[in-house]
């Protein structure tokens, strides 16, 4: 029977008629007219019945008349007061049906009040109690029927005629279920939920409010995908660290991943709000959501007391890092913040999203190159910065083998500029960003870091033995997803293009971090610091970057090798495969975040930092590749190039030259 009533209410949403029918939200007067109307459908039935059971009791119409005017009074007054008839009837649930029967509960009540005073009054009743019982009972059962059927057809309706997507919600929790609810209810909606996935087995086959459970299994869940032609599978933010650990199964099976894009979830409240739109806030899953690791919240309490009410200097300030530690540094109320950066652009848009979503914090735009050390002092001489977070610096790695000399100016002598005026004008902390690419560098970019590491060490210990208070510390990570110029917009760009997807080496690993993950970290390290550390941040596990790309063509709906081709093009100049966050000689220490390190490094002397990084930094200004890249290796002996014919040679020449003489004093280790 009920096949035959199913099938027959779904040719009726086939005809032209009700597909051309338009889908919008009933007035409330509409509805409060149908509430009344039901009253006065009860009352009738009950009238007539209770006209063969006693037909004394009512001596005319007017009696009648006047009764039901009672009764549809009292029911109009309870409903209006109410505001049950406001609940949007295609989203019917326990709550609506509950108001549902306060309202005949509450009128029922009133009526019995109004009919035992009338008979105190008058000695008579104006109708029997149990009439009164019986229209409240069959007015509550009318109104339930007319809105599960109402909700019914329009769950139909919307299904035929807006051409839904039909899609399973990842778990079983309350907040799955609201989800699989707003979207099944949701006015012009995109998805059609038709079931909920679960990653427990013993769940599997139950039915939890109309939803049939799917258990996940590697063997036959992609099989129910194609049976019952779904389209993908949606999650909220709750179930993202659960999604991780199974995406690859769904990509490599053509499932397309979807989640809702926003923090906050969905709330009983919201799906009774005719404006919330749940389909605009789903979006495909994006790579940085696999890849991504723990939220990260703007609440330490050690980095509040320290940077709230400062002055803080970013250099930098419009790249990926520097730009995002001006926000987090905004959020945690500096006093005043100011951008050095040579990006005209950049400086301007930064500046616009600044007085935007942080309009109470006082910016500071200051347009300068650190090279110039000139232009870099008057910054410091005019705000007196308490705080100095030194982010300039050239990072593409091929392009700095291209221009050696050009990242010696800015990452070596440019930091140098900073480090120095920090010491000065008494700056209270100046926290360098560097990188793993110093570690063991193979390149021209990681050996400058490297150098920049060795002088503002070197520097504090020496500021240390002259009294002086500044405090000096590196922090030092891998790859941030989506920074400027890395490797995951490029492999968008070349799948939007059509391919090849290019990759150096299909066994070329790296490590990444969520630049907002990475921007706290170095404020959490540079507000425990004491001066002369070198920090290093738990990188989690290394990427391969060929599985990046055959998941990033997968997440494009793509075939990997098929529709889109990955190619091997070699190693550039100055990569390796394999990226390092500490040296072999260096060690570790805990400190009081476990994502957060400290490197025992060996330290130098000042005096012969100071004459070598001057000598680096003389060859650099006359344009002198092979000196100043010569300089560098002597001083720098682990730096071994890669990839590169021109430096390799003068790895050659040095091992054939005489050995640098052995240190008077023995290696120290900070």
């Amino acid at each position: 029977m009920n096949r035959v009533v199913s099938n027959f209410i779904g040719w009726l949403l086939r005809l032209r008629v009700v597909r051309k029918f338009k889908l919008q939200t009933t007035p409330r007067w509409v509805i409060l007219l149908i509430d009344m109307l039901i009253v006065m459908v009860s009352f009738a039935l009950v009238v007539t019945a209770d006209t063969f059971v006693n037909r004394q009791l009512y001596a005319s119409p007017l009696q009648v008349l006047a009764a039901l005017a009672v009764v549809v009074a009292t029911y109009f007054g309870v409903t209006y007061v109410s505001k049950s008839y406001t609940c949007v009837i295609r989203l019917s649930v326990t709550e609506d049906l509950f108001r549902t029967f306060l309202v005949a509960f509450m009128a029922t009540t009133i009526l019995i009040a109004i009919n035992t005073g009338v008979h105190l009054v008058t000695g008579q009743q104006m109708f029997r109690y149990w009439s009164v019982l019986l229209v409240g009972a069959l007015a509550f059962s009318i109104m339930t029927i007319e809105r599960l059927l109402i909700k019914y057809l329009y769950q139909r309706l919307s299904a035929e005629s807006d051409g839904r997507r039909r899609v399973l919600v990842l778990g079983t929790s309350l907040e799955s279920l609201i989800l699989a609810n707003a979207l099944k209810n949701e006015i012009g909606g995109r998805y059609e939920p038709v079931g909920l996935l679960t990653m427990r087995p013993e769940r599997g086959g139950q039915t939890i409010n109309g939803f049939h459970v799917y258990a996940y299994n590697e063997q036959t869940t992609a099989d129910v995908f194609v049976e019952h032609g779904i389209f993908a599978l949606i999650f909220n933010v709750s179930n993202r660290d659960r999604i991780r650990a199974v995406a690859d199964y769904f990509l490599h099976n053509n499932i397309t991943l979807l989640q809702i894009n926003r923090e906050e979830e969905f709330d009983m409240e919201s799906l009774h709000n005719d404006s919330v739109s749940v389909s605009s806030s789903v979006r495909e899953v994006q790579i940085e959501d696999l890849l991504g690791r723990e939220p990260i919240v703007l609440d330490n309490p050690l980095v509040s007391n320290t940077i709230r009410g400062s002055v803080v200097l970013i250099t930098g300030a419009c790249g990926s890092i520097g730009s995002e530690i001006v926000r987090q540094v905004a959020a945690y109320k500096a006093g005043k913040i100011v951008l050095v950066d040579q990006a005209e652009t950049p400086m301007h848009d930064l500046s616009v999203e600044m007085r935007k979503s942080y309009p109470d914090a006082e910016v500071v735009l200051f347009m300068g190159d650190v090279q110039n050390y000139a232009r870099m002092e008057v910054a410091f001489r005019t705000y007196h910065p308490r705080f100095v977070f030194h982010a300039a610096a050239y990072k593409h790695v091929p392009m700095m083998e291209i221009n050696p000399t050009e990242a010696v100016m800015t990452n070596v002598m440019g930091t140098k500029h900073i480090a120095d005026l920090s010491l000065k004008y008494g700056v209270y902390k100046f926290v360098m960003i560097s990188t793993d690419k110093a570690v063991n560098p193979t390149n021209v970019m990681g050996c400058t870091k490297r150098l920049a590491e060795i002088y503002c060490q070197s520097l504090f210990f020496d500021a240390t033995r002259r009294g002086l208070s500044t405090q000096f510390i590196t922090t030092r990570f891998g790859n941030v997803l989506g920074s400027n110029g890395s490797v995951i917009p490029l492999f968008r760009r070349q799948i939007a293009s059509g391919g090849p997807v290019t990759v150096t080496h299909k066994e070329i690993i790296r490590y990444f971090m969520t630049i907002p993950e990475a921007c706290s970290l170095v404020l959490e390290a540079g507000s425990m610091g004491q001066g002369g550390e070198i920090y290093i941040f738990d990188m989690g596990q290394p990427v391969k970057i060929y599985d990046l790309a055959v998941r990033m063509i997968s997440l494009a709906g793509l075939r990997p090798n098929v529709d889109i081709q990955i190619e091997e093009v070699g190693l550039r100049p100055g990569e390796k495969l394999y990226e390092e966050l500490l040296n072999d000689k260096e060690r570790t220490t805990a400190t009081t975040n476990k994502k957060i390190m400290i490197a025992k490094v060996r330290t130098y002397d000042y005096r012969d930092v100071c004459e070598h990084i001057g000598r680096i930094i003389d060859w650099a200004e006359k344009g002198n590749v092979h000196h100043t890249v010569y300089a560098m290796k002597r001083f720098v002996p682990e730096y071994k190039s890669q990839q590169s014919e021109a430096f390799e040679a003068i790895d050659r020449e040095i091992e054939q030259e005489k050995p640098l003489q052995p240190q008077t004093e023995p290696e120290r280790y900070y």
